[in-house]
């Protein structure tokens, strides 16, 4: 019984598979018909077996477009053997990204540094006013600071006991140098020129000038008040005298700054430091005088690096104008130019760098650009130097060299696919 049900089973399938392909043949037949029909009669031609598409040609692109660029690329490419990584662009495809060249050449170059400086005293030409004695300012003759002295400008008077009775003991020395000289004998005689010399050294170890002391010598009176002058030319810039006041041997009166000369305090770069040294000229400029430079040169090159900022201080010196243009605390653009003499040069452009080294796309002709590793120095005003990789008269490729580099890592990438076992991308036979 079971084999029976089995029977009918197989029956009823073929019977399905049978209708199903004379429904299949009706279609086709009847729409063969109609198609022979709307044509206008005639035996419709026999079909032939579905065929491969045959492959494009190697001048059809996409959709079948005409490539004749392409073409000629490839034609090329065949003609001449080519380095790795290597491409070809046709002209047409040149003009379409912007491509341009550039030669290799020597050129003179000067490297610029620029910093920022901060318009300080020359320390060599700052001058304390001090006394050396106690006593009581009774006059001030200079009372502002700020105001401009000369050398040798009295600055204040000074009453002081011990400078009166000082002058009196060297105006008994005087008399007593007359009354001994007329003594027979030499040691006696010799004693009052000792007494004298001893009495004058102590005037003059406190300030006192040789005018003072030739004018007390002549008058045979003391003085009451010591005179103080300033030491240099330059601007009071501190003022600790009043008018009354008492003073203690080595208290500071003025403070004097001669500004016929200033510093300019800047800092650079640690990479920087090998292009400045002692004596280089340098420029500054202000924004209070647009337009106007002054000229300096570099005195002092710090020998310790700044640890928090990385940079070196750099101490630059220039002359003043009569009407003292630079004031101390003044903030000034500094430049510094170094030559460099003359190098192998590229435009910067002209170099892609990915951070471990440098690469230049060389124009060989005829649309093929080669890429090529170089060793790079300075970059200076929009050059790069060349240190090894190129010769000078070389074009390389100074505007789209991305897209070139892209299309050579491209197809550096698809040639070692195809070279890796199983990626054989050829036709099989």
């Amino acid at each position: 019984m079971e084999n029976k049900t089995h029977r009918v089973k197989w029956v009823i399938a073929w019977a399905v598979l049978v209708a199903a392909s004379a429904g299949v043949f009706f279609v086709w037949y009847a729409g063969g018909i109609r198609l022979r029909e709307r044509s206008g009669g005639g035996t419709p031609p026999p079909r032939e077996p579905i065929a491969q598409a045959p492959a494009k040609p190697e001048s059809a692109g996409h959709e079948g477009m005409s490539m004749p660029a392409a073409q000629s690329e490839q034609k090329a490419a065949g003609e001449m053997k080519m380095a790795p990584g290597a491409v070809m662009v046709s002209p047409e495809r040149q003009q379409l990204i912007g491509l341009k060249t550039g030669v290799v050449g020597h050129r003179s170059i000067e490297r610029t540094i620029r910093t920022v400086g901060v318009v300080e005293f020359d320390e060599r030409r700052l001058a304390d006013v001090n006394i050396k004695i106690e006593g009581w300012i009774e006059s001030l003759l200079v009372n502002f600071t700020g105001e401009p002295v000369k050398k040798g400008q009295p600055l204040l008077t000074l009453y002081s006991p011990d400078l009166v009775s000082t002058q009196e003991e060297y105006l008994l020395a005087l008399r007593a140098k007359e009354t001994l000289s007329k003594s027979r004998f030499t040691d006696i005689a010799s004693g009052g020129d000792t007494l004298v010399n001893a009495s004058r050294r102590r005037l003059q170890y406190w300030d006192i000038s040789d005018e003072d002391i030739a004018t007390l010598e002549r008058t045979r009176t003391p003085h009451k008040t010591m005179t103080l002058y300033s030491p240099i030319d330059g601007v009071v810039i501190e003022k600790m005298a009043v008018r009354g006041k008492k003073v203690m041997a080595g208290e500071n009166l003025y403070k004097v700054a001669d500004l016929s000369t200033v510093w300019v305090q800047g800092e650079i770069y640690e990479y920087e430091v090998t292009a400045v040294k002692l004596g280089q000229p340098a420029t500054i400029t202000l924004a209070s005088y647009p337009g106007e430079v002054f000229r300096g040169k570099v005195t002092y090159i710090s020998p310790v690096l700044q640890e928090k900022t990385r940079t070196v201080k750099v101490r630059f010196e220039f002359p003043n104008t009569k009407d003292w243009k630079l004031k101390p605390q003044m903030y000034a653009n500094v430049e510094l130019k170094s030559s460099l003499g003359k190098r192998l040069v590229v435009p910067d452009e002209a170099v892609l760098d990915s951070g471990t080294k440098q690469l230049v796309f060389i124009d060989k002709g005829q649309g093929t650009f080669e890429p090529r590793d170089v060793k790079v120095g300075a970059r200076v005003d929009g050059y790069t130097e060349i240190l090894a990789g190129l010769s000078a008269g070389e074009k390389v490729v100074t505007s789209a060299n991305f897209l070139i580099d892209s299309e050579s890592q491209l197809k550096t990438a698809v040639g070692g696919m195809g070279s890796m076992p199983g990626m054989d991308m050829g036709p099989k036979k």
